[in-house]
This record gives C-alpha cells, sequence and structure tokens, in this order.
C-alpha cells in the first residue's frame, strides 16, 4: 500500500479556525489601545511643541508664542503651522493669573533668554489625562 502525503480536511480546519481565532483576538486588544496611543502622542507632540518654541526662542533671539485654540482644539508656534487635537481630547489651560481657560485662545510665550510666560496644560479623554508641566524659568516640559 502507498501512503498518501499531505493534511487531511479536518486538520486545515482547525488551523484554519485557530488562525482566525487569533486575529479575532488581536483586532479586540489593537482597537482597545488605539486610543491611548494616539492620546499620549498628543500629550509628546505638544510637550515637543513647547520645548522647540523655547529653543527656537534662544537660538534666534526672537520671541516665539506657541497658540492653544481651545474651542478649535488646535495649537502650534505662530507662523509654523497649527497641529489638530483629537476630536475625544478636551483641553485646559491652569495659568498661574487667570486660573482655569477652557475656552478661546491662550498662549505660551518664549523670550530670546530662555524665560517663558504661561500655564499648565491639562489633556483629558474619557480613559486617561496628562497635564503637561513647564518651568518658566528653566524651561524644562514634565508630562504627567
Amino acid at each position: 500500500m502507498k501512503k498518501e502525503k499531505g493534511f487531511t480536511l479536518l486538520e486545515l480546519i482547525i488551523v484554519m479556525f485557530l488562525i482566525s481565532l487569533i486575529a479575532a483576538v488581536s483586532t479586540a486588544l489593537f482597537v482597545n489601545t488605539l486610543p491611548t496611543g494616539k492620546f499620549n502622542a498628543t500629550a509628546r507632540e505638544v510637550a515637543v511643541t513647547i520645548k522647540h518654541a523655547r529653543a527656537l526662542a534662544q537660538i534666534t533671539g526672537e520671541r516665539q508664542i506657541v497658540a492653544i485654540d481651545l474651542d478649535a482644539k488646535k495649537y502650534g508656534i505662530e507662523g509654523r503651522g497649527d497641529r489638530d487635537i483629537p476630536k475625544d481630547t478636551e483641553i485646559k489651560v491652569i495659568d498661574p493669573f487667570l486660573g482655569e481657560v477652557v475656552n478661546g485662545k491662550y498662549h505660551l510665550v518664549f523670550y530670546a533668554g530662555g524665560r517663558a510666560e504661561g500655564g499648565t496644560i491639562v489633556l483629558r479623554n474619557k480613559n486617561k489625562s496628562a497635564t503637561i508641566y513647564m518651568d518658566p524659568i528653566v524651561g524644562s516640559v514634565l508630562i504627567k
């Protein structure tokens, strides 16, 4: 008798079922982590924009302004383009003089010597919140 080589139909069905099961589980896990990843990326991008504005002010010797439009959910260095904040993310600024600012436009100002004027930025969505602190003298930016 000759033995035939190959897979049986049952073996193929079991393998296809396992592949489908793994794909379904990984897709569900990925979809649940995607909003958190976008949120974390947004917080990092805002912090990097602040650091970039400070560095530009020191390098060029000119005042740089980070404009935050709280209503339109946009931010950016003036004259260098705006970036969007995701729709599901709330943004507010806690200013040392004005208190909590939740609408309108807010400006973080960086001077040539490295000094800065501005408040703390708070980002929040339904799952997470991040606070971006800026040291006005040293210029360091911290995300908590």
